[in-house]
């Protein structure tokens, strides 16, 4: 499979690198969404209805749409996938292991997410986020458009943002 970036990260001396989902890793990696979904404090409740929107398909992973941080033991920390729709694509999910959070995966994963997708011909990336991650997905460049629907959550709205590919710029 092609790596798509390694860096060595600041808080300490352990590397990250990304590379593309493989076959059978559906399950652990929905496993890691739920884990780092679950660390912002949501209730039992909340998080079953969220199951849905945190399961990693395979037929994703086999598409190549899917991608997986891995630390310098070659454990998985992160994913965030990615959906073509034309001239557009959707960060369908991203997500970090809670213990990983702040130490620079996410910033590789959604680097390697964008360039996937103007690999996939997009010349746009729009986001559905968690409240918990705007924060993130701004100092990233991705531009604040409006609330939307969730789509988990029936009558939950989410910020919705919009990063310019063709840009080539994260702040």
């Amino acid at each position: 499979m092609r790596s798509f970036a390694a860096l060595r990260m600041t808080s300490g001396d352990a590397m990250v690198s990304i590379r593309t989902a493989r076959t059978g890793e559906g399950e652990s990696l929905s496993a890691l969404c739920v884990r780092s979904k679950a660390h912002w404090g949501y209730d039992a409740a909340f998080m079953a209805k969220s199951a849905a929107a945190l399961s990693v398909s395979e037929a994703d992973i086999a598409a190549g749409r899917v991608l997986v941080a891995v630390d310098g033991a070659s454990r998985t920390i992160g994913v965030a996938g990615v959906v073509p729709q034309g001239g557009t694509a959707d960060l369908d999910l991203m997500f970090v292991d809670p213990p990983a959070i702040g130490r620079g995966a996410g910033r590789m994963l959604f680097e390697a997410a964008a360039s996937l997708a103007r690999r996939l011909g997009a010349r746009r990336l729009t986001i559905l986020a968690d409240p918990n991650a705007a924060a993130f997905y701004e100092r990233m460049g991705a531009r604040f458009l409006r609330n939307a629907p969730s789509d988990a959550i029936p009558g939950r709205t989410l910020p919705l943002y919009e990063y310019d590919l063709m840009s080539g710029t994260i702040s």
